[in-house]
């Protein structure tokens, strides 16, 4: 059994990307070790696949937002487009253990949750949740509120009088186990359902 009084708490090094006019907040569970960051913003690991499925959805090109020759992300492009969308970024713990020396979310232990209420306090545009990956979406439901959706879908619940979706994404680590365009597809179909891309 691990001894968790030896495992170092670690604490989250970014603060929301809330720009104005939030309709969709995407939410991981936490950020990668920093040794694994190819830029300083949310899913930084170069083989993540998160910024390449947008690429997909709105440029048509999978590697619109890659600079493929830097092994980085274009945060010139990225941070523009996602303010324009309405596209803010967070993650569901503010503190965790790594019980692994690693990346995966399931040797992540949250030791501190987000302070959700707060966080859509800040957003009264926000039409939904989107948590990408399940350890994520355990820690959303846990602490705030208790309909899990399946993957690909969403489920609905209140906040402040206003109704909305907690959509569940499958995750865009390359762990998991779908090919990038299915990811994709089903990605698209939330942002379509919101309003957010064209239909096609």
């Amino acid at each position: 059994m691990t001894d968790s009084l030896i495992i170092p708490i670690e604490h989250h090094p970014l603060e929301p990307f809330l720009p104005p006019h939030v309709r969709l907040l995407m939410m991981g569970s936490f950020p990668p070790q920093q040794k694994r960051w190819s830029m300083n913003f949310f899913y930084p690991n170069f083989i993540n696949d998160m910024w390449r499925i947008f690429g997909i959805i709105f440029k048509d090109d999978k590697d619109f937002f890659v600079d493929a020759k830097l092994k980085t992300f274009k945060l010139n492009e990225l941070v523009p487009f996602l303010t324009d969308l309405g596209c803010g970024c967070y993650d569901t713990a503010i503190e965790v253990r790594r019980l692994q020396d690693n990346a995966s979310d399931k040797f992540l232990e949250v030791v501190t949750p987000t302070d959700l209420p707060a966080l859509l306090h800040r957003l009264p545009e926000l039409q939904a949740i989107c948590t990408t990956g399940q350890k994520a979406t355990d820690t959303f439901v846990e602490n705030f509120c208790g309909d899990q959706p399946a993957v690909g879908s969403y489920s609905t619940f209140q906040f402040e009088g206003r109704s909305l979706k907690l959509y569940r994404m499958p995750s865009s680590s390359r762990a998991y186990p779908m090919q990038l365009g299915k990811k994709a597809a089903i990605y698209r179909r939330m942002f379509e359902e919101l309003g957010m891309c064209p239909t096609h």
